[in-house]
């Protein structure tokens, strides 16, 4: 049988895969920055991983059904049906499931792991190489550029308001701080 964590990274990537969304470079980042920050953190590594591969799950199913704001409980759904097939103990679960229903800072972290899955959820957004994969996304879909532009500036800010670990917000404050300067610079043209 395959381990737990291979088992929802493949049904992630099955539904990033079947929706095209959220892009895989964003899904790439936050497992590669969720896993390495609780690697730094002493966090456990599984849950991490399980709240990263099923915070956005749901996301492209739910654009594609025009119900992004439903995307999180779709994805906590979905999550708790995938632990029905994949035991994984009481207690682990609520922990994935609360790294879902956090990870856009609307609720309290209750585990260490939900903090880490949001902070690294923000790279998708705060890094420059998520901020501008996610302007060409955007542009792929038809928007005008005004709207690209501004699109992409509130995901920033929001993703900046969420930001909560230190570790995180010193290696991102200065990309953040880069990035609003290019948009103003931009605006000015």
């Amino acid at each position: 049988m395959m381990d737990i964590v291979q088992e929802a990274r493949n049904y992630a990537v099955s539904e990033l895969e079947k929706y095209g969304s959220p892009l895989s470079l964003h899904f790439e980042i936050s497992e590669k920055k969720g896993v390495g920050l609780a690697e730094k953190l002493s966090a456990d590594i599984t849950i991490v991983s399980l709240g990263v591969y099923f915070m956005d799950l749901k996301l492209g199913e739910a654009l594609k059904k025009d119900r992004l704001k439903e995307h999180i409980q779709m994805s906590v759904e979905a999550a708790k049906e995938f632990f029905i097939t994949q035991p994984f103990g009481e207690n682990p679960e609520r922990k994935v499931i609360n790294c879902i229903e956090a990870h856009h800072g609307e609720i309290p972290f209750l585990c260490p792991e939900a903090e880490i899955c949001a902070n690294a959820d923000c790279y998708r957004f705060l890094h420059p190489k998520g901020f501008f994969a996610y302007l060409a996304l955007l542009g792929g879909r038809g928007n005008q550029f005004a709207d690209c532009f501004r699109f992409a500036e509130e995901k920033l800010e929001e993703k900046h308001r969420i930001l909560s670990l230190d570790i995180c917000k010193q290696e991102l404050e200065p990309h953040y701080i880069a990035l609003k300067k290019l948009i103003a610079a931009a605006r000015e043209l």
